[in-house]
């Protein structure tokens, strides 16, 4: 996905990734990392009086899995530069598989020989349920 020097990109490209199943061992490993215990993430009692009726996992964990699920080639990727307009749609449950989709959006050069390559980054579950929307900035180099 991110394997390309910047002259190598088109605005409208785009890619989906492999999936990626949350597990319960993901909630509980991120909420140890993070130190956030809400109850609606690692409380099965407290979330079924929820309007979810179960756990969900952490927006920013399914952030954080929706990256991982990204290629970025060392040499060609500089830096992930940001995220922007983050937004929530649907809960992501324990045994949710999701996975991303990208669309390039803009094309800017910057400092030295490096470019940004913006792209709206979609997480997608199984149900083709839209999780979660974002836009992503990544510096790479030019050739």
């Amino acid at each position: 996905m991110f394997a390309k020097y910047f002259e190598e990109y088109q605005i409208g490209e785009s890619w989906q990734s492999k999936g990626r199943t949350i597990t319960e061992a993901d909630i509980v490993n991120f909420a140890s990392l993070s130190g956030d215990w809400y109850p609606l993430h690692t409380d099965a009692e407290y979330a079924r009086q929820t309007p979810f009726q179960q756990r969900i996992a952490h927006g920013l964990l399914v952030l954080s899995v929706g990256s991982g699920l990204l290629h970025f080639e060392p040499g060609i990727v500089v830096a992930f530069y940001s995220m922007d307009v983050v937004r929530f749609y649907h809960p992501t449950f324990i045994g949710d598989t999701i996975h991303v989709n990208l669309e390039v959006t803009e094309l800017t050069g910057h400092k030295n020989e490096t470019g940004l390559v913006t792209v709206r980054q979609q997480l997608v579950k199984q149900t083709e349920e839209e999780v979660a929307t974002s836009k992503v900035k990544i510096l790479v180099n030019k050739k």
